[in-house]
């Protein structure tokens, strides 16, 4: 009963300060530019894959290759997985006149951390070579297999067929994929992007002991590969753009349009709403002045007149001293310098 009275009371409380708040909120869909740009130039690429194992290195790699229960190219084969899947990512979503993979024996390179970025040089050879304005490399791959076991019990038939419980080790291996990508823009000589991931893969096996368990793990190859592959495809989302919701809150008090007008909102009628809001811009007190102009921007957000919108919030904060328009300032003119870029993107491709 205690605790039926303290989840009321509680809703109640709650209740009265949404009722007694001065503003509603609201959420809205914007577009993001891509958090990768490239020059507008850059129209046909090239993907390298320099993370394959080098010689110095042979005798750390042959550990996870030992791991690996589908055999010893197992790094190998994932990072391809990788290559090939941002290739078909950035055929279908990103507009480039040529897409290739490079296959160049002088750039590969195999450590477990990010080797050095490519020379200039070196890219401009490449580019030259490949005819390509840009390469997207794999600058490093590498799978880190940590494995544990315990103790359990596994039916097995005895001498009569019949299935009894036996002593069994169940091992389990959990697979830690790493990928470190960069793009090198040859137009402008600039390094557009740097970027490292992880992925996991984890499996189990069981076994009257530790190598029958091993043998017992099914379809991990295929589990890397899947891993890889999503790896290489989200790597393309850094050239995309992206949609995301975002939260405004806006005034609901101060008069009796305002209740008006936080009906008309609550019923979609956004634009009846701001007509009420409008009306207030001129009000003699300047509190509910400045909230009507607080709003005006928030319509012009909503309608996507980024310009309008700067223009009523600053009214509201300079004419009015509505601090909560300052922060909202700011927001609003980073959406604008946001949106030119998106536009650039958009433009280029």
């Amino acid at each position: 009963m205690k605790r039926l009275q303290i989840l009321f009371l509680s809703s109640v409380l709650a209740s009265l300060v949404v009722s007694c708040s001065a503003t509603n909120r609201l959420s809205m869909g914007i577009t993001e530019p891509a958090i990768v740009s490239l020059s507008p130039d850059v129209k046909r690429i090239g993907i390298i894959n320099r993370s394959l194992p080098s010689e110095k290195n042979k005798n750390v790699d042959k550990i996870d290759q030992i791991l690996s229960a589908e055999g010893k190219m197992l790094d190998k084969e994932g990072a391809q997985a990788a290559v090939d899947a941002l290739f078909r990512a950035l055929d279908r979503h990103v507009t480039f006149d040529e897409i290739k993979i490079i296959d160049d024996e002088a750039v590969k390179k195999g450590l477990a951390v990010l080797p050095a970025a490519l020379s200039w040089d070196e890219i401009d050879r490449l580019c030259e070579e490949q005819q390509v304005d840009a390469i997207f490399s794999l600058a490093l791959y590498d799978t880190d297999t940590r494995v544990s076991y315990n103790m359990t019990t596994l039916q097995l038939p005895n001498d009569l067929g019949i299935k009894v419980n036996v002593p069994a080790h169940e091992l389990h291996l959990n697979t830690l994929i790493r990928n470190g990508w960069r793009i090198y823009d040859a137009r402008d000589q600039f390094l557009a992007d740097e970027f490292l991931c992880e992925g996991q893969v984890m499996v189990s096996g069981k076994g009257i002991n530790p190598v029958k368990a091993y043998e017992a793990i099914l379809n991990r190859k295929e589990a890397i590969m899947d891993r890889s592959a999503v790896l290489g495809e989200n790597y393309s989302n850094r050239l995309i753009p992206t949609r995301r919701r975002i939260a405004r809150d806006y005034f609901v008090r101060g008069s009796g349009n305002f209740e008006i007008a936080k009906r008309r909102a609550q019923a979609g009628d956004w634009q009846g709403a701001a007509e009420l809001w409008e009306l207030e811009v001129g009000n003699p007190k300047p509190k509910i002045a400045g909230r009507a102009c607080y709003n005006m921007a928030i319509i012009n957000e909503i309608n996507g007149n980024l310009d309008a919108a700067v223009e009523w919030a600053s009214r509201s904060y300079i004419d009015y001293r509505i601090n909560d328009a300052l922060r909202y300032l700011n927001i609003l003119r980073f959406r604008q310098r946001q949106n030119n870029l998106l536009e650039e993107q958009l433009n280029s491709r």
